[in-house]
């Protein structure tokens, strides 16, 4: 707090700091230009993407006094759809412009038919410079975790309000930013709000040295997405129980087929569902489903699940996975085995009424893993080899299983209304 009230009564920042941002990424880009170039040309889809980045906004119509969102990747399109619906049926006027950085965050806000959408061009005045011209934003709302120096600094530069919802902080990034506290000061001075998800979060802002006047709890608008969120898929109608492992990430699917692979032994007509977090990967899930010797099937395979019988299918689609939830009799989220990853959207299911399974690292979802493990609605394993054990349980449990699936849905419920709380922030945020 000490250092909060130096760095903003002597003004750390400074032209000086900006400009020594810009001379060390504009290096690192020069170096990094012949290994861009290399991939450019060797890899059509990195291409593709580069050429995305470069024309920024080019392919918007010309906007003025725009709410600009950003949203990094498929969580966080999830969550800016929702948060745009809300900001509509609220009144807001302006018109609306979405950035995504990934590419499957991209793909999934153009399915979504989202206004305006783009991909965030590289960190840099030249390429962020004609973004500002093309949409003319008056505010920008940063979702969750995505903080771009050059970006913030040149909303400073002109006088744009920056607020970001739904606010997360790992341990990881104190322990990187409290390092260089001047530094997140300095590129972070536009943010007039810090609305984040959990007191967890908005403290270690404050340790970091934000200004306490900037950051406030507001709740976290997943616990609004997942009820929400309309689904434009129907629910599969099958006779046989479903197991669902969503958002599965390297290390993971070897076990899930070892657990499956036994479980459809002792409960015939069990059918599992694997849908991998990138869909990227599933030529790779698709070699180790083969050393298994299982029959499965890919999802852009069928016209529909109406008249299919197999008891594995391979998700390759994306915007699908709740739509399997919603089947499931259990669910597992992976990403919670590697610390790196830090796991996955574990409200989906839990919204559904759905016992939900995942593993001992959720640094991203840790208030949501407590909330769950706490009422009994989410299972949090210690190790991915009593994956099999759990499962079984559960399944010859059905009266267990409606209990989780109840105490899960009840948990989602009790936690909303952060979507309200935040619309009335982005409001009410002015220079």
């Amino acid at each position: 707090m000490i250092f909060s009230q130096v760095y903003n009564e002597l003004g750390v920042y400074s032209r000086g700091m900006d400009f020594l941002y810009y001379i060390l990424t504009g290096g690192l880009l020069l170096l990094a230009s012949p290994f861009i170039i290399l991939r450019a040309l060797v890899s059509s889809s990195f291409r593709n993407q580069i050429k995305e980045r470069m024309a920024g906004a080019r392919s918007l119509p010309e906007l003025k006094g725009t709410l600009w969102i950003h949203a990094s990747s498929v969580g966080e399109v999830r969550l800016a759809k929702t948060l745009i619906a809300g900001l509509i049926k609220d009144g807001e006027s302006r018109p609306i412009a979405l950035s995504t950085f990934t590419p499957t965050g991209y793909a999934l806000a153009q399915e979504e038919n989202l206004p305006n959408v783009f991909r965030l061009p590289l960190d840099f005045p030249v390429w962020l410079n004609p973004v500002f011209k093309r949409i003319q934003p008056a505010k920008l709302v940063l979702i969750e975790a995505e903080l771009w120096p050059c970006l913030l600094r040149q909303c400073k530069d002109r006088n744009i309000p920056v607020i970001q919802v739904n606010g997360r902080v790992s341990e990881k990034s104190v322990q990187r930013y409290g390092k260089l506290p001047a530094f997140f000061l300095w590129m972070t001075e536009s943010i007039q709000q810090f609305s984040m998800r959990s007191q967890i979060d908005a403290d270690r802002l404050l340790q970091i040295g934000v200004a306490k006047e900037k950051v406030r709890v507001t709740g976290n608008i997943k616990f609004d997405v997942t009820q929400k969120e309309d689904n434009p898929h129907q629910e599969w109608k099958t006779d046989g129980m479903v197991l669902v492992f969503g958002s599965t990430r390297p290390g993971e699917e070897g076990p899930i087929m070892e657990a499956l692979v036994e479980l459809q032994k002792e409960f015939p007509g069990l059918i599992g569902v694997i849908a991998p977090r990138h869909m990227q990967r599933c030529r790779e899930v698709e070699d180790l489903i083969r050393e298994f010797k299982v029959d499965y099937t890919l999802l852009s395979q069928l016209d529909g699940l109406e008249n299919w019988t197999g008891s594995l299918l391979l998700v390759d689609s994306l915007g699908k996975l709740n739509a399997f939830y919603k089947s499931a009799a259990v669910a597992y989220v992976g990403g919670g085995f590697n610390p790196r990853f830090g796991g996955h959207n574990i409200l989906e299911p839990a919204a559904l009424g759905k016992p939900v399974l995942f593993g001992k690292f959720m640094n991203n979802f840790a208030e949501e893993a407590k909330l769950l493990t706490q009422s009994g609605g989410g299972i949090q394993l210690q190790n991915i080899e009593d994956l099999y054990d759990v499962l079984k349980r559960l399944l010859m449990n059905p009266d267990e299983r409606q209990k989780l699936g109840l105490a899960a849905q009840e948990t989602v419920k009790a936690n909303s209304g952060a979507l309200l709380r935040n619309i009335e922030l982005i409001r009410q945020t002015t220079l």
